[in-house]
């Protein structure tokens, strides 16, 4: 039997919080998939759709997590994470990334024939992330790509098929997940620097980083706007992306080259909020 200690670990090794950031955009693309096509709603279906989103987070998070190890371990902001600290061994860490892989595939199986197919693009999509901080500073866009799936893994769920609206929210999360986790990278920048790793803040700076991550969010604003122009958002779509964008310019308030105190709130706290509130206005408008 599996012990609630346990699942608490591994919970807190992958960040089982985070889901927030791309669970709800998976979401909209359900409802959106609902809402313009014949398919009638399933609660089968939604709850395939998130055990998929589970597996995939935890292994690509697990995967960061075994593979980024030792660059932990001399991190002093990270070296107490599961792994350096000893709570979970690489091995066992491992064996988790395997087993939801492995689920991930067989729940994609599950859905329909086309998600199977493209399931393991998406793994190595998900997994080579962890790699990509060592040989390019654009590894926060191969971050939001990953996170991207979501929305069009959610419509390919319940059509088969793929469509223009999931498509545009997954420009939307690419550059709003790459564009904050520039904020989060600027914690690093010295670390980065010292060990030969790569992000956007270690080659171009700190106010070259909130500088880009600015410009990306402008461009996730575009893909809000045109989104809900593309099928006829009603008052609560803009109501929610109204909320979305003002959440965005509240977290680039917050950092600033000479105060990098609140990263932690404008990367985990703000984004949440954002994500949820968009999608909940989104949904409902889609639905009523």
């Amino acid at each position: 039997m599996i012990r609630p200690q346990t699942v608490s670990r591994y919970a807190s090794m992958v960040k089982f919080s985070h889901t927030i950031f791309a669970m709800p955009f998976a979401l909209v693309g359900y409802a959106y998939a609902l809402q313009t096509t014949d398919a009638e709603f399933s609660l089968l279906l939604l709850v395939k759709v998130l055990l998929a989103m589970v597996f995939a987070r935890n292994t690509a998070m697990g995967f960061n997590r075994y593979a980024d190890r030792r660059i932990d371990a001399l991190n002093p902001r990270t070296r107490n994470r599961e792994i350096p600290a000893g709570i979970i061994t690489p091995r066992r860490a491992l064996i988790f990334v395997i087993v939801n892989a492995a689920l991930f595939l067989a729940v994609a199986l599950w859905i329909n024939r086309l998600a199977f197919f493209l399931a393991p693009a998406a793994l190595l999509v998900l997994v080579g992330y962890s790699f990509t901080k060592r040989f390019t500073a654009w590894c926060h866009i191969v971050l939001g790509v990953a996170l991207g799936i979501a929305p069009v893994g959610a419509y390919i769920a319940v059509t088969g098929e793929i469509a223009v609206f999931p498509v545009l929210l997954t420009g939307l999360v690419i550059t709003w997940c790459g564009g904050f986790d520039v904020i989060y990278a600027l914690q690093d920048v010295e670390f980065d620097r010292s060990h030969s790793l790569h992000s956007i803040p270690a080659r171009f700076g700190v106010r070259g980083g909130i500088l880009i991550s600015i410009l990306l969010h402008l461009i996730s604003v575009y893909a809000v706007v045109v989104a809900g122009l593309y099928y006829g958002g009603g008052t609560l779509y803009w109501i929610g992306a109204g909320l979305f964008v003002g959440l965005l310019i509240f977290q680039h308030l917050l950092v600033s080259p000479k105060n990098l105190s609140r990263i932690g709130l404008a990367f985990g706290t703000t984004n949440g909020i954002a994500s949820v509130c968009y999608a909940a206005f989104t949904i409902a408008d889609l639905c009523f």
